[in-house]
């Protein structure tokens, strides 16, 4: 029940159609605030302009991009769709309509809230298209997902080019969606400002049995207002249900074969997709992979690895420096980092606002900038703040980034749907007193973050709704080739994940990239570019276990 990273936000830099259509109204009445926290589960990381700001989108306008062959489909426009389940036919045989939002496209995809029970109540799905650039050369629609869970992929697809590059935005229509219970579609509706920011605010590790108990009691107040505030919908929000919407949303499009892109917790998406039809498989990428084979327990002990190596890569290089506030060495820069965290704990700093930085949001504000080297410099700033002037005004504002808090309130229900969706998803949580007997090993992976990412393991033993689907081993017999990219200092979804992926799926051809921050796409390696947009837009096969530069 520590505040695991669920990664920065998507893209606010595209700009969003004023009028987006939402999806159908849920029976319930929902607060007009959707709110979320940060708190407690493994979570996996989305990606976007935020972090990695005007880089991207310089990139996006000056690389040509051109694929290396002819564009050509993942399957002839003759091909004929996939038959499907008959009881699902009304939901397969819709048409969206479509209607313009800004420049691009917006509509709203039925699905029905619970898969078993097809003919009863329907979710909204709101679904945005950017359509290629170069119509003579389309190649279909590409699916994309950034992530969370709870990130939008309506803004995420509404970057278009700047997030995608011109190759990738000119032959496919982008196409996001938001899954069900998120952002634009009907949304799960937990708690308000004021409960998230004493949540989020609260101490991450705590050191006794009263503050675990706090934590505790704070955790399952959150998770009953989701219940109170969404209804059914909270019990319906799993990965297995939102990948069957996709293969509905897929119907939609006229498309024979899915093509995809997912980057991080949206790997794990799109192999429960391969999984459930692996026969509608078209071109899939999953970038910064999650290995689905592991315990929450394994997931989170590795995670904090992972933030720990990102860490040090991050103060080496402050280091290096001559001036680095955090000292001359690696050890002594993390120590110092971990020595304000503890000061924190003790006696939060002040901010410009009513808000205190406390350990919490100190350690999310820390995390943030290890998702991309362009924001280390931001870190070094906070850092620097924090230690010289004794003020928390820098780091809250990273920690606020990363948890889409605005001056108003929380902008979206990304933090709540990560959770709700973590814990429909992983049922192997373990009680909050059995947490201290996990210590010796989470320090040992992570000096920096250890307690904090072993309270992680409890999260779910408090909230009020539990699994009820099986988890499946995902190995997509029968799928085509599935390009799986992992990053060798990647924070939140460490490479050892990417191998594991790509070799679980029968046809996984995994890419490796050496550098820091999150997924490989993108990040100024030529080389994973080149063999991304050769597999979706040619389908030609990168080579096997490519190795690329950073």
């Amino acid at each position: 029940m520590s505040f695991p990273p669920p990664g920065p936000p998507a893209p606010p830099s595209a700009p969003m159609p004023p009028e987006q259509p939402h999806g159908t109204p849920p029976a319930k009445q929902r607060s007009a605030v959707l709110v979320g926290v940060l708190i407690g589960v493994l979570v996996f990381a989305l990606i976007g302009l935020v972090v990695v700001g005007a880089k991207v989108i310089s990139n996006a306008l000056d690389q040509d991009d051109a694929s290396a062959e002819r564009p050509s489909p993942s399957a002839s426009p003759k091909e004929p769709l996939p038959a499907t389940d008959p009881k699902l036919a009304a939901y397969y045989d819709q048409k969206l309509s479509w209607r313009g939002c800004g420049s691009n496209d917006c509509a709203t995809l039925q699905v029905p809230l619970d898969y078993a029970k097809p003919a009863g109540e329907k979710v909204g799905i709101a679904v945005l298209k950017v359509p290629a650039g170069d119509r003579s050369e389309r190649v279909g629609s590409l699916v994309v997902n950034p992530g969370g869970p709870g990130g939008s992929g309506v803004q995420f697809a509404a970057a278009g080019k700047y997030q995608f590059g011109n190759d990738l935005a000119d032959h496919f229509d982008i196409v996001g969606f938001d899954p069900r219970g998120v952002g634009r579609s009907d949304p799960i509706t937990c708690g308000g400002t004021s409960e998230l920011d004493e949540l989020m605010a609260m101490d991450p590790d705590p050191d006794d049995e009263a503050e675990r108990d706090r934590m505790t009691a704070l955790t399952r107040q959150f998770g009953n207002s989701c219940v109170a505030g969404s209804g059914d919908l909270v019990q319906h929000i799993s990965t297995q249900e939102a990948a069957r919407d996709m293969d509905i949303l897929r119907a939609a499009l006229g498309e024979p074969k899915l093509d995809y892109f997912g980057f991080s917790y949206g790997t794990y998406l799109g192999a429960t997709y391969a999984e459930l039809f692996p026969t509608n498989v078209g071109r899939f990428v999953l970038d910064g992979a999650v290995d689905p084979s592991l315990s929450n327990a394994e997931l989170s002990l590795e995670q904090a690895r992972g933030f720990e190596t990102a860490l040090r890569a991050y103060v080496k290089d402050c280091v290096d420096d001559d001036g680095c506030i955090l000292g001359s060495t690696v050890d002594q820069g993390t120590a110092r980092i971990r020595e304000l965290l503890d000061q924190l704990e003790k006696e939060p700093l002040p901010t410009g606002g009513d808000r205190e930085l406390t350990e919490g949001l100190g350690m999310m504000g820390i995390w943030l900038p290890l998702y991309a080297k362009e924001r280390w410099p931001d870190l070094t700033d906070a850092l620097t703040q924090a230690i010289e002037d004794d003020r928390g005004d820098d780091l809250l504002a990273l920690a606020d980034l990363y948890a889409s808090r605005g001056d108003d309130g929380y902008t979206d229900n990304s933090m709540a749907a990560l959770l709700a969706v973590n814990c429909l998803d992983h049922g192997d949580s373990i009680a909050t007193e059995a947490v201290p007997a996990e210590f010796a090993k989470f320090e040992a992976a992570s000096p920096t973050f250890g307690r904090a990412f072993a309270f992680s393991l409890s999260t779910c033993s408090s909230w009020p709704v539990k699994p009820v689907e099986p988890e499946l081993a995902l190995t997509a017999k029968g799928a085509p080739p599935i390009v799986v990219i992992g990053t060798t200092r990647d924070p939140a979804t460490p490479l050892v994940w990417a191998q594991a992926l790509a070799a679980q799926l029968d046809s996984g051809q995994l890419i490796t990239r050496d550098g820091d921050g999150h997924t490989g796409f993108r990040q100024g390696s030529e080389c994973v570019d080149d063999a991304v947009q050769g597999w979706l837009v040619s389908g030609r096969v990168p080579k096997p276990d490519l190795k690329c530069g950073p």
